[in-house]
């Protein structure tokens, strides 16, 4: 599918954050696949790049994240697979601190009215078990609160293996999250595995809707 041509206007018109676990859970190997989640993952996340970037002409918004975070702006899928070579996983699953920058930076954009006029969709591919859930939580519910309608930021949380607390903590913040006080469910849920067999034009369209 052309997600130009078939994807619908509400993946169009938006910008396109991918946040990337970058910690040392992403170097243990999957039982199942003998394979490293650092490994496993960069094919799928290319072809997703490939896609978002389709969308976003101006380039895609890509952090990794470990102890801290490194953010690269205007980034094309190639330079993504550069990114990937000149990067070892590492340190603490420490999501929070990249995933509000992310946010903060959406509304700064808004803010001086330089957004894009869909709105945004942040992607985010983990295999660990993320530091400080409960701040991540309070980010997401805080987020929402300062949108204007629903549609305006999505957040797809894309699962690398099948650690169950992370797919516990996962499905927390796709099911739960306006009973503990959001303003709207904004986060969508995905396995790696999942997306071998989706179009990727559904995983963009599940991250707005799902």
């Amino acid at each position: 599918m052309d997600p130009l041509l078939e994807g619908g206007a509400a993946i169009q018109g938006r910008d396109y954050t991918l946040i990337i676990d970058n910690s040392n859970d992403m170097q243990i190997s999957n039982f199942s696949t003998d394979r490293k989640p650092w490994d496993l993952m960069q094919d799928s996340v290319i072809r997703l790049a490939t896609e978002c970037e389709k969308l976003d002409l101006d380039g895609l918004t890509v952090y990794l994240f470990s102890d801290c975070f490194k953010r690269y702006d205007q980034i094309t899928s190639t330079d993504l697979a550069q990114i990937f070579l000149e990067n070892q996983p590492s340190g603490k699953t420490n999501l929070a601190d990249a995933l509000k920058d992310a946010i903060d930076n959406y509304f700064e954009r808004r803010a001086l009215k330089i957004a894009k006029p869909n709105g945004e969709t942040i992607l985010v591919v983990t295999a660990g078990e993320i530091e400080e859930p409960e701040r991540v939580k309070q980010i997401i519910i805080c987020a929402s609160k300062n949108l204007r309608q629903d549609e305006e930021l999505g957040i797809s949380l894309i699962q690398v293996g099948d650690k169950p607390e992370v797919t516990k903590f996962f499905k927390l913040l796709d099911d739960q999250l306006q009973t503990v006080g959001a303003k709207f469910d904004i986060c969508n849920t995905v396995t790696i595995a999942d997306m071998e067999n989706m179009d990727l034009c559904d995983v963009l369209i599940n991250a707005i809707f799902g």
